[in-house]
Order: structure tokens, then C-alpha cells, then sequence
């Protein structure tokens, strides 16, 4: 009741902050996320501090004001209190409270103190809570959010209005929850803002069931509880939704996350998912920048190589103008099966899938595990890079098998999609798993959609753990029926094909002979009455100039 009760009280916060940036004109404005985002990180980080403080310091609990609590304290006993907080807590300080802010709402520059107080957040907490870029550059908590309103002398209201809403109720008593709770969280907060609206670098977010299978294939059921301090990875990281599967299937305090993607939006969005989910440790892991031309990652001059990976990377993205820079010496190792030609006419079609899928297997250590998507075309393609992929993959023993999924699982593209499973460690079984005609068709908006159910995923996840071999859905095989099969990762390329004999008497068979002959004799009739009738239609056309 507390989960359903708070997870309506959030989403109206959220709905409110909304409806406060559409009334000083900035509803659907390109800064609207950032203002939404990061007052929602900024309540949040001031609640878990209340937390951490009361479950510490029992006189602060039981004090009816725990802010004057606090700020009474004497610089050493404060001091000493922030030490003891959890790592993922924020470093804070009595002027940072919302109820402080609120406390001096109507004083005159209202929005510069707002700002200032955002800004010195964002600095005493840098070394935490800073995104870097692969130039080394800190991208900081916190903007001047003020600054997005164009009319100054409306700034002070706004500010005034956010801290009124922010004051009226604290998430103290869901710091408990786990994943599921802050996933739902998450994406209502971020859905208008992560889509494929967003041109050339557009964020796609991984619909759940993907993410879900993927981290139960990757971490099953029986391994859970056992697997601790590996690495996780996501080269086209975008707003996180694989890692935080994969994450909390193995156990949040048991990973560490390592992360790259292009868009600073999307690494924004990653460090509030990081920090809702107890992976604070990690932030500093994250980078924003270009993973194909500047991998960030790296022990020395080699790629780092990571216990576990996942990625939806683009799959057709121009990157001619550097495309030359790929194709030399220094990447020949990386770029194993070569880089693709730019398209004359169409360099945005270019694969550059097929370059993260390189970059992903010299990622991976040795005994490691990937679950990356893949175009479905990638699984049977008969030359060029694609191929010398799989080739790869069967030749080292470092397939575990392959998810096609049903069409339109992801409601922003008409591409169908696979899931490819390496595992550097299989020298057995690989599992073909033809899902393409699970699920059920859903309008979402003007787009059309598959949605699995609960019983299809775990169907789907339970054929692959257990290598079942069911009739028009998995088949397991060798490397060398592989190879046999010019190396095609198609289930139904290995399905048996069955006959299926049924005992009839030789006067049941010419009857049947006799049905089918009487048929062929109407439908030829029938034919031959059309034919007539469509050379009269035709004589009786006239030409009128």
C-alpha cells in the first residue's frame, strides 16, 4: 500500500513540475527535461539526506524540526554525522534544504538564491556525482535552471512555485524499495524525453522485456547470490534501462557499471538512473563521448576488457566523416572483420552496428558474458562484415546463442530485431530461439507494437537456460552444424521438418484424388468464364478524344 500510495504521490510530483514549466512556457522547450530532471534529483537528494541522518542519529529523529536538528548541531558534530552516511548520499548542508529555500521564498532574487544553492550542491559533490567526458571535462549536477526562463522578472515566481510543490511531502519512507520500484519511477519521469524525436543522435529506449531477458540469460536464476565484484559495460549506454537489469539480477553492491554514449542527455539521464538504483559508485565510471572514435575505457593503450556486456547500439548511423580514421593499423586488432564503405548517396545508412559489435567482443574478458541487439538481417547475411562476425564467434567457441524477437518489439523502428548471446566460455550446446511469433499487437499512439507477456518472456528464458529443444520455437546445435549451415544463426534453418504419414485404404485415397481433380475441373471453369469476360470488357472500350 505505502509502494502504490508513494508511486502516486511521485508521479504527480512529476506531473505538477510539468504542468509549473508549461505555465512559464517551456512545455515540450528543449531545456524542459534538464529543469525536470534535476529538481527531481535535487528533492531526492534532500530526502535521502533526512534519511541517512535520522537512521544515524536517533535525536534528530525525534526532534519535530530534524532541519533546526541539524543545523544546531556544532561544524565537528556535523562533521562526523556526513562520514557516517552511506557513499550514494549527498554531501549537504542546512542552506541546501528544501525547507530552508522554502523558508525564504519571498525574499527578493528568490531565483538566484534557488540557483546558487543548485550550483553549490553540484560543486561540494563533484568528485561523486560528476559525469565526465572523453576530454576529461565534469559535467556537474546541477545548471542555473532559472536561466531557462527568458523573462527575468517571472524567474522568481517560478522558482517560488517549484519549491512550494517540492515541499509538500518527502520520499523517506520508500529509500527501501528496490529496482522495480524505481524502473517504474524512472521511466514515467523520463517518458517524454527519451525517444527517437531527437534527431541524428536520437536516445531509443530499450523496451523492458528485451532488458529482461537479456539480464535473465545473461545471470540466471541459479547463478544469482554468486556472481560479485565484476565489471558490467554498455558501450551506447543511453539512459541505462539494460545495465540496471543486468545490475540488480546480479546484485547492485556486487557491480560496478562502466558506461559511454554520445549524447550528454542521455548520460544525464543514466546518472539519475544510477543514483536511484544504489550504483552512486559508479557514476564516475560514466562518459559521455564518441565510443567508436574515442573508446574511453582503457588499461594503458588496450581496450579494458569487462566481465559482462550489454548494448542496443544505433544500427544505421552516417559516421563518414571519421569513417577513414577507423579503417587503419592502430584499429586492425578492434575492427577485426573490417569497417563498413560509406553508401554514396546514403552514408546515414551505414552499419555502425556492426563496428560496435567488434568493439564489444575485444571488450569482453576472457569467460565473459554479452547480450547485444542485433538487426535480424545480421544472423544469416552470407558475406561481408556481418559474416566474418560469425565466423568469428563459432570458429573461437564464443556463441551461446541467439533471441530473434517478434516484429515491432520496439514501437520507434520497423527493424526487426535479435538478440545475439556470447559467452566466451561455451564449447557446448548453442540455443536458436525463434520467437517471432509470440506476443500481441498493441496501438501504441499512431505506432504499432508487439507486446510479450509475463509467461512469453520467461518462456523465451526458460528454453535458453535449460537448452530445450521445442518444436518451432528453439533448437539446439553444434559449431560444426553451424558451419555445416555456411554459419546462419537462424532457428528455423535447424528446425526438423516433419511429414506426418496418416494410413488411408486405396478407395479413401482415389476418393481424395477424385475431390482434388473435381476441384482443379470448377476452378480451370470458372477461369475460363473470367478470360471471356474480360476480353468483352475490353472490346467494348471506346477512344473518345
Amino acid at each position: 500500500m505505502v509502494e502504490l500510495e508513494f508511486k502516486a504521490k511521485t508521479q504527480e510530483l512529476i506531473d505538477s513540475l510539468k504542468s509549473i514549466c508549461a505555465n512559464y512556457g517551456l512545455g515540450n522547450d528543449g531545456n524542459e527535461f534538464k529543469i525536470i530532471t534535476q529538481i527531481f534529483l535535487y528533492k531526492f537528494l534532500n530526502d535521502k539526506f533526512s534519511y541517512e541522518a535520522k537512521k544515524i542519529d536517533e535525536d534528530v529523529a525525534k526532534a519535530n524540526n530534524w532541519e533546526k536538528s541539524l543545523s544546531d548541531m556544532s561544524d565537528e558534530d556535523y562533521e562526523m554525522l556526513q562520514l557516517q552516511m552511506s557513499a550514494d548520499t549527498a554531501r549537504l548542508e542546512p542552506q541546501h534544504f528544501i525547507s530552508y529555500l522554502f523558508s525564504q521564498s519571498n525574499a527578493p532574487d528568490f531565483a538566484k538564491l534557488f540557483d546558487d544553492t543548485l550550483i553549490d550542491i553540484a560543486i561540494k559533490n563533484n568528485d561523486i556525482f560528476a559525469v565526465k567526458t572523453d576530454g576529461g571535462a565534469k559535467v556537474v549536477l546541477f545548471d542555473r535552471l532559472s536561466q531557462y526562463i527568458a523573462d527575468e522578472s517571472k524567474r522568481d515566481d517560478f522558482c517560488r512555485a517549484v519549491i512550494n510543490k517540492l515541499i509538500e511531502f518527502s520520499f523517506e519512507r520508500i529509500f527501501d524499495q528496490k529496482f522495480d520500484f524505481y524502473a517504474g519511477i524512472f521511466e514515467y519521469l523520463i517518458k517524454d524525453y527519451n525517444s527517437n524525436s531527437g534527431g541524428k543522435y536520437a536516445e531509443y529506449f530499450t523496451p523492458h522485456a528485451v532488458a529482461r531477458i537479456m539480464a535473465e540469460i545473461l545471470v540466471p536464476q541459479a547463478e544469482r547470490g554468486t556472481v560479485k565484484n565484476v565489471t558490467c559495460y554498455d558501450p551506447s549506454a543511453g539512459s541505462g534501462t539494460l545495465l540496471m537489469n543486468v545490475a540488480h539480477a546480479i546484485g547492485e553492491d556486487r557491480c560496478t557499471i562502466y558506461t559511454q554514449d554520445i549524447s550528454q542527455k542521455s548520460s544525464n539521464l543514466l546518472r539519475l538512473n544510477l543514483i536511484l538504483n544504489n550504483l552512486v559508485h559508479s557514476i564516475p565510471n560514466v562518459i559521455q563521448g564518441n565510443t567508436i572514435q574515442h573508446p574511453y575505457h582503457k588499461n594503458g593503450e588496450m581496450l579494458k576488457q569487462f566481465d559482462y556486456i550489454v548494448s542496443n547500439p544505433p544500427f544505421k548511423l552516417d559516421f563518414s566523416d571519421y569513417r577513414d580514421a577507423l579503417d587503419s593499423k592502430e584499429n586492425k586488432e578492434r575492427f577485426f572483420a573490417g569497417v563498413p564503405k560509406i553508401k554514396p548517396k546514403s552514408a546515414d545508412k551505414m552499419e555502425i552496428y556492426q563496428l560496435f559489435l567488434q568493439h564489444i567482443i575485444v571488450s569482453l574478458k576472457k569467460g565473459g558474458k554479452a547480450a547485444v541487439v542485433v538487426p535480424t538481417g545480421f544472423i544469416t547475411a552470407q558475406s561481408g562484415i556481418d559474416k566474418k562476425i560469425r565466423q568469428k564467434l563459432v570458429d573461437e567457441k564464443m556463441l551461446a546463442g541467439v533471441v530473434s524477437m517478434p516484429s515491432n518489439i520496439f514501437a520507434t523502428t520497423g527493424t526487426n530485431v535479435s538478440i545475439l548471446f556470447i559467452d566466451d566460455s561455451n564449447d557446448g550446446d548453442v540455443v536458436l530461439v525463434d520467437a517471432s511469433n509470440l506476443g500481441k499487437k498493441v496501438k501504441e499512439g499512431k505506432t504499432q507494437k508487439t507486446v510479450l507477456s509475463a509467461e512469453e518472456e520467461q518462456q523465451i528464458v526458460d528454453v535458453f537456460n535449460n537448452k530445450d529443444q521445442v518444436d518451432d520455437l528453439s533448437v539446439t546445435v553444434r559449431y560444426d552444424d553451424i558451419k555445416a549451415k555456411n554459419y546462419s544463426f537462424s532457428a528455423g534453418q535447424y528446425f526438423e521438418v516433419k511429414i506426418e504419414y496418416v494410413d488411408i485404404t486405396a478407395k479413401e485415397f482415389k476418393e481424395k484424388m477424385q475431390g482434388y481433380t473435381d476441384n482443379l475441373d470448377q476452378l480451370f471453369s470458372e477461369s475460363s468464364k473470367l478470360e471471356d469476360e474480360i476480353k468483352k470488357q475490353l472490346a467494348g472500350l471506346n477512344y473518345e478524344g
